[in-house]
């Protein structure tokens, strides 16, 4: 005869019929989606440029971190860099400057919209710097002609008057970031010049 006392008790809820008790897994796309770094960039910081020379590039050393119009206060950091600069340095080493900026501000960003996650974020304005460049480089060194080059860049590089607007939506990548504004530039230089002959 089975004896009741040598049987192990069941569990209660074992006892009620309830299933056992299963562990929930987290869901994979949770998981992926967490960043490796652990951190979610939505906006420029000090912070965020001081890790890599593609930000403090791509952010204009800093100036790009403005809270508002910040294309506007690279593109015056670029006028106050060519200020200082322009006495010591010549036509030709300018271009080449130029030049190797442009092909710098593609790599930086290129990168730097990756890890923004913005290909294209208003917060980098090496673009708007170096077009600038190229703008001072070719109107006369007055205090007037560049400050009517300012507002005449600005002013295209905000309307994106076209190719610059499909540019700027078809163009991915660093690339694209500066092509937009080399746009800007020569719409800017080529009613300086309509404007000036006009003028006299």
């Amino acid at each position: 005869m089975h004896d009741p006392s040598t049987t192990s008790p069941e569990p209660p809820d074992r006892a009620r019929g309830a299933p056992p008790e299963r562990v929930r897994a987290e869901p994979p796309e949770r998981v992926r989606a967490e960043p490796v770094s652990g951190r979610v960039w939505r906006d420029p910081s000090f912070e965020f440029m001081k890790p890599r020379l593609s930000r403090w590039i791509a952010l204009g050393f800093g100036s790009g971190l403005a809270p508002a119009a910040p294309g506007t206060f690279g593109t015056l950091w670029a006028w106050a860099v060519f200020a200082i600069l322009d006495p010591f340095l010549s036509d030709a080493v300018w271009w080449a400057v130029i030049a190797a900026s442009f092909a710098i501000g593609v790599w930086a960003c290129g990168r730097t919209g990756r890890d923004l996650g913005v290909s294209d974020h208003s917060g980098m304005v090496w673009d708007e710097v170096v077009a600038f460049w190229a703008v001072l480089l070719l109107v006369p060194s007055t205090f007037a002609a560049q400050l009517a080059a300012f507002f005449l860049f600005r002013a295209f590089d905000v309307i994106k008057p076209p190719p610059i607007r499909h540019v700027d939506r078809t163009v991915k990548g660093g690339f694209g970031v500066m092509l937009d504004d080399a746009i800007a530039a020569f719409y800017a230089l080529l009613v300086f010049a309509l404007f000036a002959k006009v003028l006299g």
